[in-house]
């Protein structure tokens, strides 16, 4: 009938410092914790099953606030290029690929990052034709704002030399006016849609590998967004539908829902209501990102002084895609790089405010006191991710200019106002391993380095870093009084390390094992020696 779960360091989550000896479940549920002496004794009559902890340390079930993960399973089976440091490894990677592929199907890759490279190299389409041996190319950069395609790919989509921008993104051309193959935010849309789809079990697959793959990294949940990439919505339901069942994989999936996807998705909901997967608040997307220079800034960027960013909607569609929120008594949760996207997303929710829960501004990458003061008014929390700082500076110097570093991603002033701040990895784009966005949230630097850390002052403690993944998650969907602690009547989701995050050297952080992983009380993932920490 219960568990009880004892022998370890178990950090409640609820005060600093605060751990208990032992934790007694019941279905899923927290029934009481303390001495492992009285809670055997006060239950000996229910206790079916005792998991000695192995004087490991437990803390409240890990949860990333921010992810794609579905997206983060196909990089996992597709080709994956963000570790490549090199134009010259890029194309070997892009050639081996497209020696295994049939003549007629699409190269796909993810991830390439042209400031990884020391010539910031970014391919032509006649390179990618010439690489790609006739086939179609599309490769999406790390920050999922920027896309490259070859002539083939661009040619399917109908993209010509009087192809117009559409709406929120933009054909990079040449001086004659030719399309280069680089396509920004909305523009890359008019090449995926031809892209063939994968198939079901295609979908299936990419969901479960990267399932397992986060419950071995200690994530016990995960908010994400997949509802609106994959042709019908029904598509990425049913592979949530298939995957977790409640048995063989248990996962807390929180999924928003993009606001192109929402007419489908209020049809089909109703056939889709599933044990460990809820549905949150609308998605919209403000801007880009920083990286390909499509965060939307309120003053010109310092290595691009000729633009600003892209705006991915007016001021009038924005209200009435909150406004369409409200009418159906949902949240929004925007994404907002630039300190201009999201002063014009705080507008738009100031004059349609959330009757109830709380607005979700996703990033939140560039503020100033104004904004700060705008959010402090706002049923709103940030779901943030460290990991950013770790993967974004120092070239994100040259973007913004030193004037302006100070207010990028600012995590300390942030939770010092009082703002409530959840954390997330935003993967496939950046590592989901949350150890590595707990290592950039207290050391502001990248695993390896030895200075101070990029803007030092913004370094969080780790009793705040943990709390992003943990209580911040649960606050972010308004179920902080059920989720993010280990107290009674809370939910039996917890992470177990190898050692004691608030006792070792940062440096030790990322050296630390996943020893289980539980969900509903249930162990999901035990290291058997072979965790892969990636």
């Amino acid at each position: 009938m219960g568990t009880l779960f004892y022998n370890g360091k178990i950090y409640t989550m609820a005060n600093e410092g605060e751990y208990i000896e032992a934790v007694y479940v019941e279905n899923g549920h927290i029934i009481k914790t303390g001495k492992e002496i009285h809670l055997s004794d006060t239950f000996s009559e229910h206790i079916t099953k005792r998991i000695d902890l192995n004087g490991n340390v437990m803390y409240p079930g890990f949860v990333d606030s921010h992810l794609h993960l579905i997206g983060h399973g196909e990089k996992l089976i597709k080709l994956d290029l963000s570790e490549l440091t090199s134009a010259e490894e890029m194309e070997h990677a892009l050639r081996e690929k497209a020696d295994t592929l049939p003549s007629d199907e699409w190269l796909i890759g993810e991830g390439w990052n042209e400031n990884n490279f020391i010539d910031r190299k970014i391919f032509h389409r006649q390179e990618l034709d010439e690489i790609s041996g006739g086939r179609p190319v599309l490769l999406s950069r790390v920050c999922r704002h920027a896309f490259l395609a070859n002539t083939q790919a661009l040619e399917l989509a109908g993209i010509t030399k009087e192809t117009i921008d559409p709406p929120g993104g933009i054909i990079v051309r040449d001086k004659d006016g030719e399309a280069t193959g680089l396509l920004h935010d909305s523009a890359a849309e008019l090449v995926k849609k031809v892209v063939p789809e994968g198939s079901q079990n295609y979908l299936n697959q990419a969901l479960k590998t990267s399932i397992k793959h986060l419950l071995s990294l200690g994530l016990t949940g995960g908010h994400s967004e997949d509802l609106s990439y994959y042709g019908y919505v029904e598509r990425p339901l049913s592979a949530y539908r298939s995957v977790i069942d409640g048995e063989e994989i248990k996962f807390r999936a929180h999924l928003l829902v993009h606001h192109e996807a929402f007419e489908d998705f209020k049809n089909v909901k109703k056939e889709y209501e599933l044990p460990f997967v809820e549905y949150g608040a609308l998605k919209i997307f403000a801007d880009g990102a920083f990286g390909g220079r499509t965060a939307w800034l309120s003053h010109p960027y310092n290595d691009a002084p000729e633009t600003s960013g892209v705006s991915i909607h007016g001021d009038y569609e924005l209200a009435k895609l909150v406004q369409k929120a409200r009418d159906h008594h949902m949240n929004v949760a925007v994404h907002t790089i630039g300190d201009m996207a999201l002063k014009q997303t705080i507008e738009a929710i100031k004059h349609k405010p959330a009757k109830e829960g709380r607005d979700r501004l996703i990033h939140v990458g560039l503020v100033d006191d104004e904004l700060i003061a705008d959010m402090k008014q706002l049923p709103a929390i940030l779901d943030i991710q460290p990991g950013f700082v770790a993967s974004d500076f120092p070239w994100l110097i040259e973007r913004l200019g030193t004037e302006r570093i100070p207010n990028a991603f600012p995590f300390r002033r942030l939770l010092d106002e009082g703002l409530i701040c959840a954390g997330g990895s935003d993967a496939p784009i950046e590592p989901v391993n949350p150890l590595l966005g707990i290592f950039a949230a207290v050391t502001r630097r990248k695993p390896g380095e030895t200075h101070e850390g990029y803007v030092p002052e913004q370094k969080l403690t780790m009793f705040e870093a943990i709390s992003l993944y943990t209580i911040g998650s649960a606050s972010a969907i308004m179920q902080e009084h059920v989720k993010g602690m280990i107290k009674e009547g809370y939910l039996a989701d917890f992470t177990v390390l190898d050692r004691d995050l608030f006792s070792i050297s940062e440096d030790e952080i990322l050296e630390s094992k996943v020893m289980f992983t539980i969900v509903d009380g249930d162990i999901v993932y035990e290291n058997t020696g072979e965790n892969d920490k990636s």
